[in-house]
């Protein structure tokens, strides 16, 4: 294969747009564009977060995809839009790369009714049936056993879809984990379990707490075919991604292990005392979106300038979703209670905290 020099290309600042394909797999340059353009979004739409929970705009737990960006639009790359994402509370940048509105998600954070909950679910718990992705969960595993009863109905229903289920490695150690796998190895669910390994559960090391700490390792014990991708390189990702959907697609289910860092503490709120000095500098080491941007430099793909043009034009715009959410109206809280269940319930109670359980009529004294 002979070098040739190629024209450096001028990224484009992401706009809000619905996901209709996922992106084609492959180092080529238009690819590499688009996976960058895809990581720089979700990062500044995080730091905006961040800086969003310290205003008091958020309220809650609030956990940041920073420093997973290459893993999220991996990982989403392989999906098709008929697909289903179940996933933990670290998906807002899962929100923003399965194509749904980012000022709809940020009015989420904010709480406010343009959110893609309503304003109800906040940063954990983001649910939209258009785009297919559902939950955002808050309980450690608790979207293992739903996305394996979605797996469950597709495979009754005789579909081609797939699930992808994304977890933390802390999830590993829970009996949801094993159980779920021991029934989608026995029943042929098109399944796709994704363990994002940042190394950290919460604070404790993985091998501080797993006696194998190569987690991809856990498939074998049900005959489930698995693999460990490096979580930096959205390549790589994407290429593991497609061939964990595709061996799903098929009827297997698959067990795929990404290891990846984040770059802050477990939750906006922790300070990751834990970690040595030489760790937080290998962490910006390896930043994945500025060791993408180098390489898009080196290659010939893109130059600083246009890179240095396309991160204004991604802050200008997040600046303009923040003003989105924050000028969106708070629900009202007689709405608290709309979508307890799907349909309605009969003797259903809509009391409002402070309310009492029982309200009396007082009796006139024509009665007493």
């Amino acid at each position: 294969m002979t070098d040739r020099k190629r024209t450096p290309r001028k990224p484009t600042a992401r706009t809000s747009r619905a996901k209709t394909a996922p992106v084609e797999v492959g180092s080529d340059a238009q690819g590499l564009l688009d996976f960058y353009r895809e990581m720089l979004f979700i990062r500044r739409f995080e730091e905006r977060a961040a800086r969003g929970y310290t205003q008091a705009l958020i309220g809650g737990y609030c956990h940041l995809n920073l420093g997973e960006e290459a893993t999220v639009v991996g990982l989403m790359s392989a999906l098709q839009p008929t697909d289903y994402l179940f996933t933990n509370y670290r998906e807002h940048g899962y929100a923003i790369a399965r194509g749904i509105d980012p000022r709809r998600i940020m009015a989420e954070l904010y709480g406010r009714v343009d959110g893609v909950s309503k304003g109800w679910g906040g940063s954990m718990h983001m649910f939209d049936t258009a785009h297919r992705m559902l939950g955002g969960y808050g309980i450690v595993g608790g979207q293992i056993p739903l996305a394996t009863g979605a797996a469950l109905a597709i495979d009754y229903r005789s579909g081609d879809e797939v699930v992808m289920c994304t977890m933390g490695d802390g999830t590993t150690n829970i009996g949801a984990f094993h159980e779920s796998l021991n029934i989608a190895s026995l029943w042929h669910l098109p399944i796709v379990y994704v363990i994002i390994n940042n190394r950290l559960g919460m604070g404790t090391s993985v091998e501080r707490s797993s006696a194998e700490p190569e987690l991809y390792k856990r498939g074998a014990a049900y005959q489930i075919e698995s693999a460990r991708v490096d979580g930096l390189d959205p390549v790589a990702v994407a290429l593991a991604g497609k061939h964990a959907v595709e061996v799903a697609r098929a009827g297997r289910p698959y067990l795929l292990e990404v290891v990846c860092e984040r770059l802050r503490g477990h939750s906006v709120v922790d300070p990751a005392k834990y970690r040595s000095a030489d760790e937080v500098a290998s962490l910006k080491e390896h930043d994945p979106v500025h060791t993408l941007a180098a390489r898009l430099v080196a290659e010939g793909i893109a130059d600083e300038e246009s890179l240095l043009t396309l991160d204004q034009e991604v802050l200008a715009n997040v600046e303009e979703i923040s003003a989105f959410a924050e000028a969106s109206a708070f629900p009202e809280e007689q709405t608290l209670f709309d979508y307890n269940y799907a349909t309605a319930v009969p003797n259903d109670s809509r009391r409002l905290p402070g309310q009492p359980l029982f309200v009396t009529t007082p009796t006139s004294g024509a009665d007493q």
